[in-house]
């Protein structure tokens, strides 16, 4: 019987991590792929609560998918009009929705907003199918969304409604979920895949940072730690970790 010692666990442990990196997230193995064909580009939609949720919980890989070529959508549910103490809703949803427009500039992705209220976020049979027709009219073909188990409700919110366009869309496309302020927010994550984001790290933190109204300095903090947490895991500086829907298909980022 092989001596199971701690040395073993640890060297078993960095091959299963090095295997996730070089199984990265984007794109779908395709035909042309297996072939020796350039893989197409993809339509990558990632779906938050309130702008800054994307870029701070998977900026990097949007960053990553942009650059390589990817078109990128980032809805979001709401526009953060309760996000801004003292300041009516309209104005900070004007706001907000500024900063959200430069952050998708930053990331080279297009921002899209679902017409929900910031801390009032429903999830109803008429949510459902509005958020079904706006997801289903961008036909991605990877979507990411929030963790399910978060301590926030417009979170929760948005990750059911994506679920359940899922489904409907006869599971027509990848479904990988993010974390964001993992431990005060999203709970019980344990990441199926991570992405390098190493080279794209700088223009995550620019686009958390375009949050002026948002204590960026704060989101920032948190999610750096993450980064490089993430990071250690799977053996690169800074990283991301995602879950992947067991009944998707899984995707890998193209060569």
């Amino acid at each position: 019987m092989p001596d199971i010692t701690r040395r073993n666990i640890l060297q078993a442990s960095t091959i299963v991590a090095g295997t996730a990196v070089l199984n990265q997230l984007p794109s779908v193995a395709t035909a042309s792929e297996q072939s020796g064909q350039p893989i197409q580009n993809q339509k990558v939609v990632v779906a938050g609560g309130h702008p800054d949720d994307p870029e701070s919980g998977c900026g990097g890989t949007i960053a990553r998918y942009a650059d390589a070529g990817h078109e990128v959508v980032a809805i979001y549910l709401t526009r953060g009009e309760a996000g801004m103490p003292g300041t009516c809703y309209e104005e900070a949803a004007r706001i907000r929705s500024a900063e959200a427009e430069k952050v998708c500039k930053i990331m080279k992705a297009r921002p899209l907003f679902a017409g929900q209220i910031d801390g009032s976020a429903e999830v109803t049979n008429q949510r459902y199918t509005e958020f079904v027709q706006l997801l289903h009219g961008e036909e991605p073909d990877i979507v990411f969304t929030h963790w399910p188990i978060d301590a926030h409700r417009d979170h929760r919110a948005t990750s059911l409604l994506t679920y359940d366009a899922w489904i409907q869309s006869g599971q027509s496309f990848a479904l990988y979920y993010y974390e964001v302020l993992t431990g005060e927010q999203s709970h019980n994550f344990y990441p199926t895949d991570y992405v390098d984001i190493t080279s794209t790290k700088s223009r995550k933190d620019n686009a958390i940072m375009a949050h002026a109204s948002q204590q960026p300095e704060w989101i920032h903090k948190h999610h750096d730690q993450m980064d490089r947490f993430r990071g250690l895991e799977c053996g690169s500086e800074f990283a991301e970790a995602f879950v992947r829907q067991m009944q998707s298909r899984p995707v890998r980022w193209p060569a």
